[in-house]
């Protein structure tokens, strides 16, 4: 519920122009609590396109800026009652550091759309700015916001699964399964290694998935196996890909990322086995986890019903039985990142716990460069030795 005696929190946008995708996701997600409106933007590498994308949305001729380096500017020259708080950065991978890097330094917020940059030295660059400016630094790894995700977390945290011996995650997408579909606006930047860095599939939802264990574990990947393979002929980048995992805590693990697995949607799956019980959620059905025991008992648990985690509690907004999910879960994460611009000079910073920050975006950019590195190395195969035929 919104705050009536705090003012909106005013955002700005580079890039989510016409036809991309993600940028109106942002903007949906961030007034869906009415905690945040947004001013400004430079929506397009193209100055009309920017200018003309800006005023479709009525936003004042004056704030449609042409590039985001004059948006940057002409923002921090305003009172400190019209400019910006924050900056949500939606463009492809090679524009996300120098656009918050900048907005940092011009004193702003920064909301950014993940890989938080192109490469890990950027990362480690982009850490030494938040630091040196202290402004907050927000990643929107969505799929921690998801309630039911939450109570995971917190089953996980309260010892109820027993010590983690193994976990498998699935990020199975559908989408660049045909050669036809590198025409279209999404794809063509995702495959170029100019724009997305040394990865597609990776890259794209690989890191989504590595996150999300680590967020519901509490443990951290310290060594991997990875296979990555572009199946598609003549795509540069990969677009599928198996990493086996190893956890701080001895245990093992499996992650799966394809783009090219025919007929799947967005099938997001995790499953994490524990001495005592086990945990199973899909995205495809947010609202349900899944317990077993070690009696062959399964209980679905589902968001709205029975006694809940406090922590699942704050990411919930409908009643049972009202399917929340990936706008919402965006949602969660910018009134998280709202409140903590509102409390960002006093010592309340409980709301930044439910934000990834910076942390996260350097551990996203070295498990995504050690993949590849890994995939290069082909001293892990070991050839299947054939037995005689009779």
């Amino acid at each position: 519920m919104t705050d009536s005696s705090k003012r909106k929190i005013r955002m700005g946008m580079v890039g989510g122009g016409e036809g991309a995708f993600i940028g109106a996701v942002h903007r949906m997600a961030a007034r869906l609590d009415g905690d945040i409106e947004l001013v400004c933007g430079a929506f397009s590498g193209d100055a009309d396109k920017s200018r003309q994308f800006g005023e479709s949305l009525n936003l004042a001729p004056s704030r449609c800026y042409g590039s985001y380096e004059a948006m940057m500017r002409e923002e921090a020259a305003l009172p400190a009652s019209e400019k910006m708080d924050f900056v949500a950065v939606v463009t492809p991978n090679h524009l996300h550091f120098p656009v918050a890097k900048l907005a940092l330094e011009q004193g702003f917020h920064v909301m950014s759309d993940k890989p938080a940059t192109f490469s890990y030295q950027e990362a480690l660059q982009l850490k030494k700015t938040v630091d040196d400016t202290q402004r907050l630094y927000g990643l929107t790894h969505v799929y921690t916001a998801y309630p039911m995700i939450r109570e995971a977390q917190a089953k996980v945290q309260n010892g109820e699964l027993g010590a983690i011996r193994k976990m498998v995650v699935e990020y199975s997408q559908g989408w660049l399964a045909s050669k036809e579909a590198e025409d279209g606006k999404q794809a063509k930047w995702r495959l170029d290694p100019s724009k997305a860095g040394v990865s597609c599939c990776m890259g794209d939802i690989g890191v989504h998935a590595a996150n999300l264990v680590e967020f519901v574990s509490g443990l951290q990947i310290t060594a991997i196996c990875a296979d990555l393979t572009s199946v598609v002929p003549g795509r540069r980048l990969d677009d599928d890909g198996t990493v086996l995992l190893q956890f701080d805590n001895g245990s093992k693990g499996v992650l799966l990322a394809s783009q090219i697995a025919t007929g799947e949607e967005n099938n997001l799956h995790l499953r994490i086995y524990g001495d005592k019980a086990s945990i199973e959620w899909r995205q495809m059905s947010p609202n349900t986890l899944i317990l077993r025991d070690l009696h062959g008992h399964a209980q679905h648990i589902r968001s709205g019903v029975g006694a809940l985690h406090p922590q699942t509690h704050s990411a919930m907004r409908l009643p049972a039985g009202h399917p929340e999910g990936y706008l919402e879960a965006f949602g969660n994460l910018y009134a998280a990142f709202a409140h903590a611009i509102h409390e960002y000079n006093s010592t309340d910073k409980a709301a930044r716990q439910f934000v990834p920050g910076i942390n996260e975006a350097l551990r996203g950019m070295a498990f995504i460069e050690q993949v590849v590195e890994a995939s290069n190395q082909h001293v892990k195969w070991c050839e299947l030795k054939q037995g005689r035929t009779v």
